[in-house]
């Protein structure tokens, strides 16, 4: 079974704990220091923490040692975003808000629609008219108000916060203001990493897409040289991967016309990468590298993974693990351990 299949109501997401939580977070006519308490007994019941595991499969197949893949896919809606999305919602129900708005591709429209039912708030969705995601569905259960305009999703980011500032709605898109927030959520991962594991690895591969995630891993393990970040993302479709690889200094956004979805790298492509300059700027600063994945690599890889880890995980989730393979490949992946970030189920 799915997890599109699974999902009938948000009680399907969390835990009975959480569920009784939800009771008090979601009521209005409580007072809001009490529901944030509530809150964020769900976040901590729910999200993150999730498992870090050694992968003998990987090493015995690849010639590898001390391979470990840390799995987003345990947080509620499936995907890392679960860490962002309480986030903000938490913000915003601090703050007072009732609406709060976001743009998204599947994912994160989820994962906020998801928090922001726990919390009691009306969550307001704009996907491109041109995307297609499976994951509709789930939004809409969740009762998350849809909006479908024309325009790219970087268009529908701009659309979609103008639309909150007008409304009155909490602006819960990626970059801008809400970067501090984020990137001290994803630094959740990197923490975890280092607790888990009793010190910091050698490297860390990571999927990229607007590059939030890798940029807040790198501060949760310190900010520092310890630890190589590792950015993969589709083939010419990610401008972090793109600068790095011709040596810009600064993220430089790609030309949108050439940018095309397919039904596997549609998580990871973006013309401009909205915390590009942050993430970037982690990959250097830590002596880390980026890679270019193709689509047919990152089907494959899923399928492995299925076979000898029983894990399902989204095809582009995998980017980062196959960059390993590519570091090991060319001969320059060093010795120590080495974390790949599996980002969603399927």
């Amino acid at each position: 079974m799915t997890l599109r299949d699974a999902v009938k109501t948000a009680n399907n997401n969390v835990g009975s704990v959480a569920r009784e939580e939800s009771l008090r977070s979601s009521d209005p006519s409580i007072d809001r220091e009490e529901r944030l308490v509530a809150f964020r007994r769900i976040t901590n019941l729910e999200v993150g923490n999730t498992w870090l595991r050694r992968s003998r499969s990987i090493e015995r197949d690849f010639g590898l040692a001390d391979i470990y893949l840390k799995f987003e896919g345990d947080n509620p809606s499936g995907t890392q975003k679960d860490r962002i999305a309480f986030a903000q919602v938490e913000d915003a129900l601090h703050r007072g808000f009732d609406g709060i708005a976001l743009a998204t591709c599947g994912n994160y429209g989820v994962a906020v629609a998801l928090a922001a039912k726990l919390a009691g708030i009306k969550c307001h969705i704009f996907i491109p008219a041109g995307y297609h995601t499976h994951r509709l569905p789930e939004m809409e259960l969740l009762n998350g108000q849809i909006y479908r305009p024309e325009g790219s999703y970087e268009e529908v980011v701009l659309l979609s916060s103008e639309r909150a500032s007008k409304e009155g709605w909490y602006d819960a898109n990626p970059g801008g203001l809400n970067t501090e927030l984020q990137l001290m959520a994803y630094a959740g991962v990197g923490k975890e990493l280092r607790k888990e594991l009793g010190y910091a690895p050698v490297s860390c591969a990571v999927p990229v897409s607007n590059g939030t995630l890798l940029a807040g891993i790198h501060r949760g393990l310190g900010d520092g040289q310890e630890t190589m970040m590792i950015a993969a993302s589709a083939t010419a479709k990610n401008p972090i991967v793109h600068s790095f690889r011709k040596g810009f200094k600064n993220c430089v956004d790609l030309d949108p016309a050439k940018i095309r979805e397919t039904i596997i790298n549609e998580p990871l492509i973006n013309w401009h990468s909205f915390d590009g300059e942050e993430a970037l700027s982690a990959v250097y600063r830590s002596g880390g590298l980026a890679y270019n994945i193709s689509d047919e690599r990152m089907r494959k890889m899923a399928a492995y993974l299925s076979d000898r880890e029983a894990l399902r995980v989204l095809p582009a989730s995998t980017a980062g693990l196959i960059a390993l393979l590519k570091m090991q490949e060319e001969g320059v992946l060093p010795e120590g351990t080495h974390v790949a970030v599996l980002t969603a189920k399927r």
